[in-house]
């Protein structure tokens, strides 16, 4: 019962606009507007990276480093199941959200490209989770070409387990996710 009214609480707050996303108990994460979408993914780089220091998509995804100066969204609220890539109907309204905010970048900017990025638990093998975080990346981009981003902006990969968030060895929902990337400023050729 008290989940319930906490629930309750939360949505009656975010209909009014008087809460924050951080003021959000963790198993009632939301997912950002699209307005805070484009906000936080238009920002510019943590670091400027002149011209002749971009690198090839490829030496981008196994960089950790330089993917950290890219402006960057963790969507926790798509809720995968446990081993599964699937997103339910139920929450493509989520999809929407995310890719309003990349057609706008995609107008406002003309060419950008994005890194989508699978991530899961460290339950289970190395070799599944990521299978199983390279299938979440397709599923979203997939999900998000249904929604008129172009595929030729999106990039895909798994992380697997290699990115918790949470520093566990359990099943725990926060680290199954994708990582939304604006990578355009640190890849060469765009």
């Amino acid at each position: 019962m008290t989940n319930c009214l906490h629930r309750r609480a939360a949505l009656a707050a975010l209909a009014g606009g008087a809460l924050s996303l951080t003021a959000l108990p963790a198993t009632a994460q939301s997912t950002p507007s699209a307005a805070e979408l484009l906000d936080r993914l238009g920002a510019d780089p943590s670091r400027v990276i002149m011209p002749d220091a971009r690198v090839s998509i490829g030496e981008l995804k196994r960089r950790r480093d330089l993917r950290r100066i890219a402006p960057s969204v963790d969507i926790q609220s798509i809720n995968f199941a446990f081993g599964s890539a699937h997103i339910p109907r139920s929450e493509s309204w989520k999809l929407e959200e995310i890719a309003i905010a990349m057609k706008r970048i995609l107008r406002r900017r003309g060419r950008e490209l994005f890194l989508i990025e699978g991530h899961t638990d460290a339950v289970g093998s190395n070799a599944a989770n990521l299978r199983l975080s390279q299938a979440r990346a397709e599923s979203v981009a997939a999900g998000l070409a249904r929604h008129g981003v172009p595929w030729r902006a999106m990039e895909t990969i798994g992380y697997g387990e290699e990115d918790l968030l949470v520093p566990t060895q359990r099943a725990e929902w926060r680290n199954r996710r994708v990582t939304l990337r604006r990578v355009t400023d640190l890849v060469i050729g765009y």
